[in-house]
C-alpha cells in the first residue's frame, strides 16, 4: 500500500514524499483510514511503529475542511506526557504540514508563560500540550476548547502512570461532547479501559505488534552486579569503549542522574544529565548538544524513554532497571532506530530480581547474561524456579516493600518519570550531598570536556 491509496490531500502527500517516506507502516495503514472516517480509536502500538504520523496525518487532513465552529481556540489538541515527546510531535506537524497553512503551538511546562500567552491569543489550528501546563491555562481561561474537533491522547498509559488521570478528565470535560477522540497507548489494562470508556464513543480497536515484542536489531545483554560500586565499575568499562559512540544511560531518579553525570564528567567524558527538574530551555540545549556530538553520554530518567529521537545512539545502558516493564522496551527503543543496529545493556543486582523478572515476562524472553573478565559478580541472581514476581495486590515497586527495596541509596526510589522525589534514600557508606539542577558554564575546557553541561 502507498500513501496515495490512503486518499490523503495532495499537499500532505507532497510533504510525505519530501520526507522520503514511500509506504505507510502497519499502524498507519489501519489507523489513518479509520481516523479519517471520523471513528473514535484505540490503537495499541509500541515505540518505533510510526504512530505519530498515524494521528498527525488524519489531523492535517481534517484541517483541509472548514472549521465547524468559530473562535480562536484549537481545532485539534494533542496531549502527551513529556516535553520531549511534545517537541517531536511538533516537528512532525511542521514536516507533514509544510505545504499547508497550519498554525500550531506547544504548551509545555518549563517554558515562559509570556510566549505561550502570545501564542494562545492568536487563532491556532493544533495545540500540542502536556496536561499540567494546559490545565493551568484552562483554569485561568487562557484557552478555549469549545471548537475542538479532535482530541488525541498519545502515550496515554504513560500519562496515567505519571498521575495525569484527573487532568485528562478535566481537559476532556472542557471539550465538546461530539469531538472525535483518538487514544494511542503501548499497553491496555483495566485502568486504561476505564479511561477509554469515559472518553471515547464506540471506538474502533487496533493492536499492532503484540506488547511483548522488542526490536530485532537490538542486541540485549544482562550484566549481574553485586552492588552499586560494582555497577559503577561496569559502567566505567563500557563508557571507555570507543565503540560506544553515543549512549543514553538510564538512572532511577533525578538525583541519581545528576550524581552519575557528575562522576562521569570528572572522569573526562562529554556528558550531560536530562530529567524533569530542568527547565525546557536547558533540556532543549542538552538534546541539541547530543545531536551535534557535543555530548556523548546522556544520563537520563525515564523522561527520555519516550519521545527522544536522536540518531546514532549506539548503546542504551540501564544503570537502574525501570519501574514498569513496558518502559524497558521504550528505553531500548532509543537505539537501533531507522534500521540501524544497537546494543542495550542492563545492570541487575539481587535486589533488582523482581524488576528483571517482570521485564523478561513482558518481552517473552530471558535476557542473556554476559560477564566481563575481571568484573565477574561474586554472587548471582536467584534461579528462575526460586524467583517469584510480586503477589497480586502487593505494593507497587517504589512503595514500602521489604522484598523489593534495594539496599543502596541509588535506585531505592524506582523511577521518577521526571516527577518523583528522593526523600527516602540513604546510602550505606554515607549520605549523598544534595544536588540541584543548575546550568554550569565551564570555561577553558579541554577537548575531552564539554564547555557546558547540566548538573
Amino acid at each position: 500500500m502507498s500513501f496515495a491509496e490512503l486518499q490523503l490531500h495532495p499537499s500532505i502527500l507532497k510533504a510525505i514524499e519530501a520526507c522520503g517516506y514511500t509506504e505507510p507502516t502497519p499502524i498507519q495503514q489501519q489507523a489513518i483510514p479509520m481516523a479519517m472516517a471520523g471513528h473514535d480509536l484505540i490503537a495499541t502500538a509500541q515505540t518505533g511503529t510510526g504512530k505519530t504520523a498515524a494521528f498527525v496525518l488524519p489531523a492535517l487532513q481534517r484541517l483541509n475542511s472548514p472549521a465547524a465552529g468559530t473562535g480562536r481556540g484549537p481545532r485539534m489538541l494533542i496531549l502527551t506526557p513529556t516535553r520531549e515527546l511534545a517537541n517531536q510531535i511538533t516537528d512532525s506537524i511542521r514536516a507533514y504540514g509544510k505545504f499547508m497553512r497550519v498554525k500550531s503551538c506547544a504548551i509545555l511546562g518549563g517554558m515562559p508563560y509570556r510566549e505561550q500567552l502570545r501564542l494562545l491569543s492568536q487563532a491556532v489550528d493544533i495545540v500540542i500540550a502536556t496536561p499540567g501546563r494546559l490545565i493551568d491555562h484552562l483554569e485561568n481561561r487562557r484557552i478555549d476548547l469549545s471548537r475542538l474537533e479532535m482530541l488525541i491522547l498519545d502515550e496515554a498509559d504513560r500519562m496515567l502512570d505519571m498521575g495525569f488521570t484527573e487532568d485528562v478528565d478535566k481537559i476532556a470535560a472542557a471539550a465538546p461532547a461530539n469531538r472525535q477522540t483518538l487514544m494511542f497507548t503501548a499497553t491496555m489494562d483495566n485502568t486504561m479501559a476505564r479511561l477509554a470508556q469515559r472518553l471515547l464513543n464506540n471506538p474502533e480497536r487496533i493492536t499492532i505488534a503484540g506488547q511483548k515484542t522488542t526490536l530485532d536489531n537490538i542486541e540485549q545483554r544482562l550484566h549481574v552486579a553485586d552492588d552499586l560500586r560494582h555497577k559503577n565499575r561496569l559502567l566505567q568499562h563500557f563508557v571507555s569503549d570507543e565503540s560506544v559512540t553515543k549512549a543514553i544511560i538510564f538512572s532511577a531518579t533525578k538525583r541519581d542522574a545528576d550524581a552519575l553525570a557528575q562522576e562521569l564528567y570528572e572522569q573526562g567524558h562529554r556528558v550531560a544529565a536530562l530529567h524533569g527538574d530542568m527547565n525546557q530551555g536547558a533540556r532543549n540545549r542538552t538534546i541539541a548538544d547530543m545531536r551535534r556530538g557535543k555530548v556523548r553520554l546522556l544520563v537520563a530518567t525515564d523522561v527520555a524513554a519516550r519521545g527522544l529521537d536522536v540518531t546514532g545512539i549506539s548503546h542504551v545502558i540501564n544503570f537502574d532497571l525501570p519501574k514498569f516493564a513496558e518502559d524497558y522496551v521504550h528505553r531500548i527503543g532509543r537505539t537501533g532506530r531507522a534500521g540501524a543496529a544497537g546494543v542495550a545493556i542492563s545492570f541487575a543486582s539481587l535486589n533488582d530480581q523482581n524488576y528483571l523478572d517482570k521485564i523478561e515476562r513482558f518481552i517473552g524472553q530471558t535476557l542473556p547474561q554476559h560477564v566481563i573478565p575481571g568484573l565477574e559478580p561474586t554472587r548471582g541472581l536467584r534461579p528462575k524456579s526460586a524467583s517469584k514476581g510480586p503477589r497480586r495486590g502487593a505494593p507497587a515497586a517504589g512503595r514500602k516493600s521489604n522484598a523489593a527495596a534495594p539496599s543502596q541509596w541509588r535506585g531505592d526510589s524506582r523511577g521518577d518519570n521526571g516527577q518523583g522525589n528522593d526523600k527516602s534514600r540513604v546510602k550505606r557508606w554515607g549520605a549523598p550531598k544534595p544536588t540541584k539542577a543548575v546550568t554550569v558554564e565551564y570555561r577553558g575546557a579541554g577537548a575531552n570536556r564539554p564547555s557546558r553541561r547540566v548538573i
